[in-house]
């Protein structure tokens, strides 16, 4: 049971950890005080609920007519963890992180969460990052262990997103310092391509 959940909480927070304007938004929530747990909440259960999509969404798509399939999408799924682990070290040697959060402008509660809401099912890499990867990769658990996975990625989100909520004040000065996320990114790199050998071996083209 502590491999499926240690294995999807690394992944999920290996994908998760990439700044984007989700994480960027929560962070400015948390700065100005507005709304803090209505969003991190929204994010945390919106990431949940796409990533058990995911979970029990591929074990229906790969049936045993085409379960020939399944070591082709651990393939897939490996080789995309190693390009993004690659994409990380790419960052950390060449990228000079520019963090900027605009505090100016507040919301009211509803504009809040349309926003956010917008932010997060508008962007097309949480699709393939919590539905098709994390997915993917869940097909190498069956029954309980799936689910168990499946919680472990989700905490991943919930931790993920509580810390940057809360702790945004004693984040934001390790944000803003691009050593601090070259050591991040190289970090990230490293879970990633551990995740990428770990999954080519399930596919079997190694044996």
């Amino acid at each position: 049971m502590i491999a499926p959940f240690s294995h999807g909480f690394l992944l999920g927070f290996s994908l998760i950890f990439a700044i984007g304007a989700q994480n960027i938004f929560v962070l400015r929530q948390g700065l100005i005080k507005q709304y803090v747990l209505s969003v991190v909440l929204f994010c945390s259960f919106a990431d949940m609920i796409l990533i058990f999509m995911g979970v029990f969404g591929t074990s229906l798509f790969v049936s045993k007519d085409i379960y020939w399939l399944k070591p082709y999408l651990f393939l897939f799924a490996a080789i995309w963890l190693f390009l993004y682990g690659c994409l990380r070290i790419k960052s950390a040697l060449t990228k000079d992180m520019q963090f900027g959060v605009n505090q100016e402008q507040n919301l009211n509660f509803w504009a809040t969460i349309i926003t956010v809401s917008i932010i997060t099912f508008a962007n097309p890499h949480v699709y393939l990052d919590t539905v098709f990867l994390l997915g993917t990769v869940s097909l190498q658990y069956d029954g309980y262990n799936k689910i168990v996975y499946g919680l472990g990625a989700s905490s991943a989100s919930f931790i993920f997103f509580f810390s940057l909520g809360y702790g945004s004040r004693i984040l934001l000065p390790i944000m803003v310092s691009p050593k601090a996320w070259r050591v991040f990114d190289l970090c990230v790199a490293l879970i990633m391509f551990f995740l990428a050998a770990t999954i080519l071996r399930s596919s079997g083209f190694l044996t």
